[in-house]
């Protein structure tokens, strides 16, 4: 996947930070644009926002029909039988992309990856695989994929990245329960997780808007 693929909008001039934001099953990268208004971050950060667009893809439990996922759903409770192929070649789309970011003279530790639902879930996988610290992972609404091979995948670098988690309390499409029990996992490794929860359902709330802004200038 190259960047023709991403929308891509600089907040300054020679970015020095990146945020890598990807959207959820059946969105695009269009998704998330309109946040960085929202996030009325200062005006001194020059920060490059990447929104890929995920490839279109047969989706089992939309009877195959096909639409942009980072990989295939297959049954209502997400976490059963896994896209195990697809979940992985996503996350080495966003591996490529933090790499690319390097290449072009931005710091791992000035590489956000970030994500909503399925994006979230890609964001959690290749965040902790990452081989070099990032300056943090940030999953909206979603929950760690193939928790089970975690434990033999983990980067050594992962305890140094800071980690948002936010999660409606009446999501009906990601279980809060699956967002919570990711937080419950990825904190056994020692990795410190910023968890916030909201009376909301799948969705992103202006009160999590402002958290995100909060954690991004902290992080940033």
């Amino acid at each position: 996947m190259s960047e023709l693929d991403s929308i891509i909008i600089e907040t300054g001039e020679q970015p020095d930070a990146a945020i890598i934001w990807l959207h959820g099953l059946g969105a695009d990268g269009n998704d998330f644009v309109p946040i960085i208004e929202q996030l009325q971050l200062p005006s001194h950060y020059a920060i490059r926002f990447m929104f890929p667009n995920a490839p279109l893809r047969p989706i089992t439990i939309n009877q195959g029909y096909q639409m942009p996922g980072w990989y295939d759903i297959s049954s209502l409770s997400i976490v059963d039988q896994e896209d195990e192929a697809g979940i992985k070649e996503s996350s080495e789309i966003l591996r490529q992309l933090c790499e690319a970011q390097e290449a072009e003279g931005i710091e791992s530790s000035r590489i956000i990856v970030a994500g909503f639902s399925q994006g979230g879930a890609i964001a959690l996988h290749c965040g902790c695989r990452y081989p070099r610290p990032l300056a943090g992972i940030m999953a909206l609404s979603t929950y760690m994929p193939l928790p089970d091979q975690l434990a033999d995948e983990i980067s050594e670098t992962c305890t140094e990245t800071t980690l948002f988690m936010a999660h409606g309390r009446q999501d009906d499409v990601v279980a809060y329960e699956y967002g919570k029990q990711s937080m419950e996992l990825l904190e056994s490794y020692n990795i410190e997780v910023l968890w916030h929860e909201y009376d909301m359902g799948h969705a992103v709330c202006i009160e999590e808007i402002q958290h995100i802004r909060q954690w991004l200038m902290d992080t940033l």
